[in-house]
């Protein structure tokens, strides 16, 4: 594997005071190659008034233009804000913007309460173009019904009969006083987006003595089945495990997730893509010192990894309280909040190449990253 180019999807420098901290970058590809990033954009992460802006490309990731349309972050009457957001082309030309909103009502509210262990009130939107992005109809809400803190967590899968899968995972609202345990979730759609199940529990752990935070899933080689990988961190022991897989099947005859098991894969967020001709990718963050991204190889669909490439190597500047070891709960989700890299996406070119992306810089100047690789020998 080798970098062949790489460049900016957005720069920081050349966005507007307000604009300038960019991060949560997902990426799709349309059936005629067309190229959409979305990402998280404001004055810094989380912000109270960030939004999710669309770029798109039509040379396969060279140059990118970014759509003017600004995507309402007032629901309900309520104000808030967006975090991640993903698109799918659920049919030749129609597209698919999932996102996750926040209720902003408390602007001074931070996204995690160190006293209850919640994060703010969550709701996950839906939207549909029909012009290539250039304009979307309003959001729809997608039921979550029972479950709290419920943020997307990658891409959206698609099979050849059309069958949808969302990832999210659930955790605990701002203000709930009850003991409420992570899990790995994801909601089905058999109609190309027109309706979703209620979400459906994907992992968790028995004893919830580990966290399989920021799953990141893509399509496996048969019809219905999937591939994960997943964040893992040990509330016990206080620290991160290595990246954690697991794989099961979504078809017409139910759900099935197999049990997860550790990889040898250091590191936190890790985006899966399987090949046509069948080696497993993996872009990972890893923020041990120095910080860094990695697309790996596997030869068996995740159980080794014999290749890897580092893509990019960071320099942390925000000041961070926790260390690899004996981590804080609270204080980690502070961390989170000023991490200046990561959340890695990659999308398959289908000419031996992929396209990866990342946000980076500063942490007041996190621009969007693009870096096209060999990954053929």
């Amino acid at each position: 594997m080798h970098i062949e180019d790489r460049g900016l999807i957005s720069d920081s420098r050349l966005r507007p005071a307000g604009q300038r901290a960019s991060a949560f970058v997902g990426l799709a590809r349309t059936r005629q190659g067309t190229l959409f990033c979305t990402f998280q954009n404001g004055p810094k992460k989380h912000a109270p008034t960030s939004t999710v802006r669309i770029c798109r490309s039509r040379d396969g990731g060279r140059s990118w233009q970014e759509l003017p349309f600004l995507l309402p972050t007032t629901f309900a009457g309520i104000p808030g804000s967006l975090g991640c957001g993903e698109i799918v082309e659920v049919s030749p030309g129609r597209l698919l913007l999932i996102a996750t909103w926040m209720d902003r009502r408390d602007p001074d509210r931070p996204l995690f309460d160190p006293v209850s262990s919640g994060i703010l009130h969550c709701r996950q939107l839906a939207a549909w173009s029909e012009d290539e992005g250039e304009t979307w109809g309003p959001w729809r809400e997608l039921p979550t019904p029972g479950l709290g803190g419920c943020t997307g967590t990658g891409p959206i899968l698609q099979w050849p009969d059309g069958t949808l899968a969302y990832p999210l995972e659930s955790y605990k609202t701002w203000d709930d006083p009850r003991v409420v345990h992570h899990a790995a979730r994801v909601m089905v759609s058999r109609d190309r987006g027109l309706t979703f199940s209620e979400p459906l529990l994907l992992a968790q752990h028995p004893e919830h003595r580990l966290y399989y935070w920021d799953q990141r899933l893509c399509v496996g080689a048969h019809p219905g089945e999937w591939i994960g990988l997943f964040w893992t961190h040990d509330l016990a022991a206080q620290r991160d495990l290595t990246v954690h897989r697991a794989s099961g099947s979504i078809t017409a005859a139910g759900f099935r997730t197999d049990t997860v098991t550790a990889t040898s894969l250091p590191g936190q967020i890790a985006a899966p893509l399987l090949l046509a001709d069948g080696p497993l990718l993996a872009f990972v963050v890893d923020r041990e010192h120095p910080g860094q991204l990695t697309l790996w190889r596997s030869p068996d669909h995740g159980q080794t990894w014999a290749d890897k490439l580092v893509v990019y190597v960071h320099d942390e500047r925000a000041t961070l309280s926790q260390g690899r070891e004996h981590i804080d709960f609270g204080q980690y989700w502070d961390d989170m909040n000023k991490w200046s890299f990561g959340h890695p996406a990659l999308r398959d070119l289908g000419d031996g190449r992929v396209l990866l992306a990342h946000y980076a810089g500063p942490p007041d100047e996190m621009s969007v990253h693009w870096i096209r690789v060999d990954v053929r020998n």
